[in-house]
């Protein structure tokens, strides 16, 4: 359900984004920008992928398979807390009045403070959840959270360099 808006976006559709989301993206939904079009197909896939990853850490696999499963879900967990993270205290610090935001962005600050980023936030708790159970009752535990470790380091510096180059 989390990869639909990007398809349908992608598509050229604004629904449900006209009020939910950043003008700019809009419009570059709305004009089918084809690099931003892109981005969007790209992402919805990516949300297809996380599903999987998600379905795929319900029961043992293999041992490569799960070293594989172990370091995204590692990261899909810092990924996806980070990016919620930074959504909410953008809304905080807006709605405090510590930064400002433009005006045509204003009305959005309560979608990013109290809905997005607490989804985003969730979703990252899952995959965290998901994957210490997985490594939990394994034998090759230790491993299995190296790898995770090394997948949740992996995100975590490419979120804060994406956050401090201005990309993310």
């Amino acid at each position: 359900m989390f990869a639909v808006p990007s398809f349908v976006w992608a598509t050229g559709s604004t629904f449900g984004a006209r009020t939910t989301v950043s003008p700019s993206l809009v419009q570059l939904a709305r004009d089918g920008v084809p690099w931003f079009v892109a981005v969007l197909v790209v992402t919805g896939f990516l949300k297809l992928v996380g599903a999987l990853l998600g379905i795929g850490l319900t029961r043992a696999r293999g041992a490569r398979i799960s070293r594989f499963m172990v370091f995204c879900g590692g990261g899909s967990a810092i990924l996806l807390t980070w990016h919620g993270g930074l959504f909410v205290v953008h809304g905080v610090l807006a709605e405090a009045g510590a930064v400002s935001v433009e005006p045509d962005l204003a009305a959005l600050t309560c979608w990013y403070l109290y809905l997005w980023g607490p989804w985003f936030i969730v979703g990252g708790l899952a995959f965290a959840g998901a994957t210490a159970l997985y490594v939990r009752p394994r034998r090759d535990r230790r491993e299995l959270r190296l790898y995770g470790a090394v997948g949740a380091l992996g995100a975590l510096i490419l979120s804060v360099t994406s956050a401090a180059t201005g990309i993310g």
